[in-house]
């Protein structure tokens, strides 16, 4: 038997500095620096460009798709192995207590934007491929590693990659995009927006959140007779705010909550919900006191409309963008939901108690593997094998990976059972020994399913 964390081990320096340097390349879309050349903004093109010039110098083939994905391949057969990683980071909020494009390291531990979602696991891969091909380990069977550009908001780059491109369905493949030992199932999704022309009083504007996908935390109201507002404040001493701005007709005032993954909002502090919740109360303006008191409880029981199942647990609705300007009123919703639920039926419920018009953005249905599916078993069985873990079983989640646009793809770490890594929040990070680990899992796993008869 192999003995995989001894073939990985002469690359884990470089691992690490390429990690380093990757995660110092800030890979936000960028709608303002989006060409024909640079699809996803600049930063999502560098970091391709940057992973692009290693793998080359490797000896690895490369396929830039477009600049929508990176695809780095190797090897010769009819077996093809898929591994999808990410390189498009969520946007940078919260109070870091390092810059998130520095990767400092502390304690063991990298801090920045990317580490654990998804660079770091995606560098694991990449090297877990190089060690198999430098020891000559990828034998009748061939390899993509697919980088892709836009994952955070959509996935819109695998879509281009397999019905534009029309590019190879692989005979089986891993995420390393979610939690180990591994995912067998992933909740459905779909983006709401509730949008329309509405008057809310003093109220100027309201801008909060960054993405559908992450729980607000920072929302920014301007508005006129701000005095009721400060009074209540003064009262509700429990409410987190700091006033930006003041003057004799207008404030400018922040609500602070705390971040969290949508498919978790429960971990956070939602100040979007907070915000309308106080300005509905304070002016009296019944159509923020009732959005406020429909999605007060993340899991849908306020919205009546909330569901569970023994596999995947409960719906979640997050909040993850308001904003009002110009009497115009808006909020995107992050919906999901496990098997036994028809979003449809669901959304049509929600349209009748709506007082504004509800439009669908995006949908993704639920994902599901039998654990008795052989490459699911042989996944389960690297896991035991590398870590001695017979404790933590395999899970479904509410997060939804890349394993929903690539076939016979499921979610394969690379987040170990117990750790912390605020995937989503303010200082992200990863453990290193995580890291290194999870080189030898990935090159295990490819190694395996390429000898999968």
């Amino acid at each position: 038997m192999i003995d995989f964390k001894n073939l990985v081990e002469n690359y884990k320096t470089e691992a690490l500095n390429t990690l380093k340097g990757l995660i110092q390349i800030n890979s936000i879309y960028d709608e303002k620096t989006v060409s024909s050349d640079a699809p996803y903004g600049e930063g999502v093109k560098n970091a391709m460009n940057y992973m692009k010039s290693i793998a080359l110098k490797d000896g690895f083939n490369v396929d830039t798709c477009d600049n929508r994905c990176l695809e780095i391949s190797y090897g010769q057969g009819d077996t093809l192995i898929g591994i999808f990683a990410h390189l498009d980071v969520v946007p940078v909020t919260g109070n870091w207590i390092y810059p998130p494009f520095d990767a400092v390291i502390s304690g063991g531990k990298m801090y920045g934007r990317g580490t654990s979602d998804d660079k770091g696991p995606g560098v694991s891969a990449y090297y877990a491929l190089k060690a198999l091909k430098d020891n000559n380990l990828i034998k009748n069977y061939r390899v993509k590693l697919v980088f892709g550009g836009d994952e955070e908001r959509g996935s819109s780059c695998l879509e281009y990659y397999f019905k534009t491109l029309k590019k190879e369905d692989p005979t089986y493949g891993f995420t390393p995009d979610g939690d180990f030992p591994l995912i067998y199932g992933e909740k459905g999704i779909t983006n709401y927006k509730e949008e329309g022309k509405i008057f809310l009083g003093p109220i100027e504007s309201i801008h909060a959140g960054v993405a559908s996908n992450c729980v607000i935390d920072s929302a920014i109201v301007t508005l006129t007779d701000y005095q009721k507002l400060l009074d209540y404040l003064n009262i509700n001493k429990n409410i987190n705010y700091k006033i930006l701005s003041k003057d004799d007709s207008k404030l400018t005032i922040e609500f602070i909550g705390k971040s969290a993954h949508g498919s978790l909002p429960y971990l956070g502090i939602n100040s979007g919900i907070i915000a309308l919740k106080v300005l509905g109360d304070v002016y009296d303006i019944s159509f923020l006191k009732e959005i406020s008191k429909d999605y007060k409880e993340p899991n849908g029981k306020s919205l009546n409309q909330y569901f569970t199942s023994k596999e995947m647990g409960e719906t979640t609705y997050n909040v993850g963008l308001i904003s009002y300007e110009d009497s115009l009123f808006s909020m995107t919703v992050n919906f999901r939901y496990p098997e036994n639920v028809n979003p449809e039926n669901v959304i049509d419920s929600l349209r009748k108690d709506s007082r504004l018009p509800i439009t669908v953005l995006s949908e993704s249905s639920c994902l599901y593997y039998d654990l008795n599916t052989p490459f699911i078993k042989l996944l389960a069985d690297v896991y035991v094998h590398e870590t001695g873990d017979t404790t933590n079983k395999p899970a479904t989640i509410g997060g939804g990976t890349y394993a929903k646009e690539a076939k016979n793809t499921v979610a394969f770490g690379s987040h170990f059972p117990g750790k912390v890594d605020n995937i989503h929040d303010a200082n992200e990070k990863i453990d290193l020994s995580d890291f290194y680990d999870s080189m030898s899992l990935y090159a295990h796993a490819i190694f395996g399913l390429g000898n999968l008869k």
